[in-house]
C-alpha cells in the first residue's frame, strides 16, 4: 500500500517537532509545550507509523530514547542498557498490549499463557540509575540516551532517603525516579518569584534541574525524593517476579513506592487506573501521570524481550490529559441563547480530560486574530474540569502553506431575515441584526429547560428541537400546554416517554425565582447574578419595577448588568412573555441565608462530587451566605474539589488557596 503524500509530510513534521521538544524537555529541562501535549504528538505519530510502517525510521522518536549527556557533566556508561516505555491512553490500548503479550508467550511456550501484571504508579520525575558495589553507592546516573548517562552521584547523595551503604555487601544496579514534592515545588517557585528568578514550569523540570547541577549544595536545598522500582543486576539470586523485586529493593533500605498492586485482568488494571485519577492521586505529595503495567513473572519478561526502544513486557498507561494536540478542520458559527454569534472550531476528534471532543469555542473574532488560528492548523487544546474545550496554542511548525485564514462573515443562514451579522459597538461580540431566528430560539428554549434553570427531566436539546420543528413549541409557556396526544404523534415518543415528560413539566410548575431568572436568558445573568437579584428583590414584579440604579447598587452587579436587566424587563415582548408564563408557574421567593458563616466569601466548586450535583453544591454555598465563582483567584476563600478537579485545583494550590474535599466541605457547611 502506497503512503499518501500528506501522510508522509505529517510524519516528517511529527518526527522533527517531537525531536525538538524532547531535546528541550530532557536535555535543557524546558517545557515550551506541556508534557501532555508532547505525549499527544507522540501518540499521533505512533498511530500513523502503525498504519503505514514504511514511515517508521530508525531515528523516529517512537524508536529512540530521549535524552543525551550535558557536556558540563561527567559521562558514565550504563552497565545495563536503559529503556523507554511505550504509552497507552485507554482501555482499548491496554487490551491490545495484553493480547500482544499473550500471543507472543503462546508462540514461545506452544500453549496459552496467562501472565499476571504489576501495576505501579508512574512518577513524573527524572530517571535515575544507582550502582552499588559491595553494598556501597558508587554511581548515580541519569538515563541519558540509554547507553551513556550523566554522573550525578554528588547530587543524589544529598537525598536522605537513598542509602549510601546497604545492609548487605551486595553488588546491585537499581533504577527508578527522582522527584520533587508538590508542596516543595510550590514553596520553591514562591521563593524564586521573590528573588526575581524565572519559575519552574512543573515539578519534573524542577527535579531535573536540581539533579543536573554541578554544585551539590543546590540539590541539597531542594525537597527531592526518590522511588526505585527495577533491579537491573544483582550479585545474589535474581528475584523471580516484579513483586519480589520491589520487596528486595525495600529490604535493601532503598525507597520504593508502596502502591504497587497485582492484577490478573485488564478489568482490574482499568479499575485501579480510574481510582488513581481522582482524589486518591491528589493526596500524594508527588506528581503521578499514570500507571506502569509490567508482566509480573521474570521468566515471561525474558521470553518477551525488548524492542530497539524498550521492553515488550511493560507499558505506561497515561491518565487522561487536560491538554492534547489536534487539527482544526473548519471554523463555523453558532448562535447562543442571547443572540451572540460565536465562531466554533471543528477539529479532528481527540480525547481530552477523559472525553472525546471535536469542537472548541473560539470566543470571538479578536481571539482568532490574536492567536492567528487558521483552518488546517495543528493546535493545543485544553479542557480542565467543566471548562469548555479551548485552543490555547497554535503549533506553527506544522504549517505547510495551505492553511486558511478565517474572517468573520457578514451574513449567516442561522440569522433571521437577510442573515446580516453585525459587531456589537465597543465589544468583541457579533450578533444577528434580526433577532429571533430558529437557532437562537432553540438555544433559549433548551436552556430554559436545562439543568441550571427549570431542570425538566426528559426535555433535552434534541427533544426541544423536535418540538419546535413540529411547531408545538415556540415560547417558554408552550411547554406547559403540551398534551399527551401531541407528544405521542411525534417520532420516537411512546406512551411511557410521553407520560414521563408531562409529569416532569408538572413537577417544575413551582420554581425558585433565581432559577427562573437563569432560564429567561437575560444577557449577563448567570446563576450567581440571578441569585443576587432573587435575594434582593422579593418577587419578579418587584424586580420589574426597579430602576437600573436600584439593580446596579446591589453588590456584585454593577452599572452594565443593572442597565441590561432593567431594559430586558422594560421590553414589551418580554413583559407579555412573562405574563403568559406566570399563568403556568408559581415563583417562590429565595429566602436569605439561614446561616451567614460564609458571608462575603467566594467559593469555587470543581470536579465531580458524590453527594452533590454541581448546582446543589453551589446552592449550598449561597444558602450559607457565600458567593460562587467559576475561576480561582487570591480572593477565593476556598475551592471544593471533587473527582477530576483539574486545573482549578492546581491553580488554588499555586496561589495558596485552601482546597477542601467533599467531606471537609460538608463539615464547613455543618451538614
Amino acid at each position: 500500500m502506497s503512503v499518501p503524500e500528506d501522510k508522509k509530510v505529517r510524519a516528517t513534521q511529527l518526527q522533527e517537532t517531537i525531536a525538538k521538544y524532547r531535546t528541550l524537555y530532557h536535555e535543557q529541562d524546558e517545557s515550551p509545550i506541556s508534557p501532555e501535549a508532547l505525549d499527544s504528538l507522540k501518540h499521533e505519530l505512533a498511530l500513523l507509523e502503525a498504519e503505514y510502517p514504511e514511515l517508521k525510521t530508525s531515528n523516529s522518536p517512537t524508536q529512540t530514547i530521549a535524552g543525551t549527556v550535558l557536556p558540563e557533566l561527567k559521562k558514565t556508561k550504563h552497565q545495563v542498557p536503559q529503556w523507554s516505555l511505550d504509552d497507552a491512553f485507554g482501555e482499548e490500548e491496554v487490551r491490545a498490549f495484553d493480547e500482544r503479550v499473550k500471543r507472543a508467550l503462546a508462540k514461545v511456550y506452544g500453549h496459552e499463557v496467562s501472565p499476571s501484571y504489576i501495576c505501579e504508579l508512574k512518577i513524573d520525575g527524572l530517571h535515575i540509575v544507582l550502582t552499588y558495589e559491595k553494598g556501597k553507592l558508587v554511581t548515580a546516573a541519569t538515563r541519558g540516551d540509554g547507553i551513556m548517562g550523566e554522573d550525578v552521584t554528588h547530587n543524589i547523595r544529598t537525598i536522605k532517603e537513598i542509602p549510601h551503604i546497604l545492609p548487605l555487601p551486595v553488588d546491585l544496579i537499581v533504577e527508578g525516579e527522582v522527584y520533587l514534592t508538590r508542596s516543595g515545588f510550590k514553596k520553591l517557585n514562591e521563593q524564586r518569584e521573590k528573588d526575581g528568578q524565572p519559575l519552574f514550569a512543573n515539578p519534573r523540570n524542577a527535579a531535573a534541574g536540581s539533579v543536573r547541577q554541578l554544585d551539590s549544595s543546590i540539590a541539597a536545598k531542594r525537597p527531592l525524593g526518590a522511588f526505585l522500582y527495577d533491579v537491573d543486576a544483582v550479585s545474589e539470586t535474581f528475584p523471580s517476579t516484579q513483586l519480589l523485586e520491589l520487596e528486595y529493593i525495600k529490604k535493601m533500605g532503598i525507597p520504593s513506592n508502596p502502591n504497587a498492586v497485582l492484577a490478573t485482568s485488564v478489568e482490574e488494571i482499568m479499575a485501579l487506573w480510574k481510582k488513581w485519577q481522582g482524589a486518591t492521586r491528589d493526596k500524594a505529595d508527588y506528581q503521578i501521570d499514570g500507571l506502569v503495567i509490567k508482566v509480573n513473572e521474570r521468566e515471561y519478561q525474558e521470553a518477551l524481550g525488548y524492542t530497539g526502544k524498550g521492553p515488550r513486557f511493560s507499558v505506561a498507561l497515561k491518565f487522561p490529559a487536560e491538554q492534547v494536540t489536534t487539527v482544526v478542520e473548519d471554523i463555523v458559527l453558532q448562535i447562543g441563547r442571547t443572540g451572540v454569534v460565536t465562531p466554533v472550531a471543528h477539529m479532528r476528534p481527540v480525547s481530552v480530560a477523559g472525553t472525546t471532543v471535536a469542537r472548541a469555542t473560539l470566543h470571538n473574532e479578536d481571539f482568532i486574530t490574536e492567536r492567528d488560528i487558521r483552518i488546517g492548523d495543528t493546535v493545543i487544546l485544553q479542557k480542565a474540569g467543566d471548562i469548555i474545550p479551548e485552543i490555547v496554542q497554535v503549533l506553527t511548525e506544522f504549517r505547510i502553506g495551505n492553511e486558511k485564514k478565517w474572517k468573520f462573515p457578514k451574513r449567516s443562514p442561522l440569522c433571521g431575515g437577510d442573515g446580516t451579522i453585525e459587531r456589537v459597538p465597543g465589544e468583541a461580540a457579533h450578533r444577528c441584526a434580526v433577532r429571533g431566528s430558529f437557532e437562537e430560539q432553540y438555544r433559549k428554549l433548551a436552556h430554559f429547560a436545562g439543568r441550571s434553570a427549570l431542570d425538566v427531566d426528559g426535555l433535552g436539546k434534541e427533544t426541544v428541537k423536535l418540538l419546535m420543528e413540529h411547531e408545538l413549541v415556540s415560547a417558554y409557556d408552550d411547554f406547559f400546554d403540551l398534551t399527551r396526544d401531541e407528544l405521542l404523534a411525534l417520532p420516537g415518543f411512546k406512551e411511557k416517554s410521553a407520560d414521563n415528560l408531562i409529569e416532569s413539566l408538572a413537577a417544575v410548575r413551582t420554581v425558585s425565582m433565581d432559577r427562573l431568572l437563569v432560564g429567561l436568558s437575560i444577557p449577563h445573568v448567570g446563576e450567581e447574578t440571578a441569585y443576587l437579584l432573587a435575594q434582593n428583590f422579593p418577587s419578579i414584579a418587584a424586580l420589574q419595577k426597579a430602576s437600573a440604579e436600584d439593580i446596579a447598587a446591589i453588590y456584585g452587579i454593577g452599572d452594565v448588568v443593572g442597565m441590561t436587566v432593567h431594559d430586558w424587563f422594560a421590553d414589551k415582548e418580554n413583559k407579555e412573555q412573562l405574563e403568559r408564563l406566570f399563568a403556568h408557574l408559581k415563583v417562590e421567593r429565595v429566602s436569605a441565608p439561614v446561616q451567614n458563616f460564609l458571608n462575603g466569601q467566594t467559593v469555587v466548586v470543581t470536579g465531580s462530587l458524590e453527594g452533590f450535583s454541581r448546582e446543589g453544591a453551589e446552592a449550598a454555598v449561597r444558602s450559607a451566605g457565600g458567593s460562587v465563582s467559576s475561576s480561582v483567584s487570591k480572593k477565593t476563600a476556598f475551592v471544593v474539589a471533587g473527582e477530576n478537579a483539574g486545573s482549578k485545583k492546581d491553580k488554588a494550590e499555586e496561589l495558596g488557596v485552601p482546597v477542601l474535599t467533599e467531606s471537609e466541605f460538608r463539615k464547613r457547611l455543618e451538614l
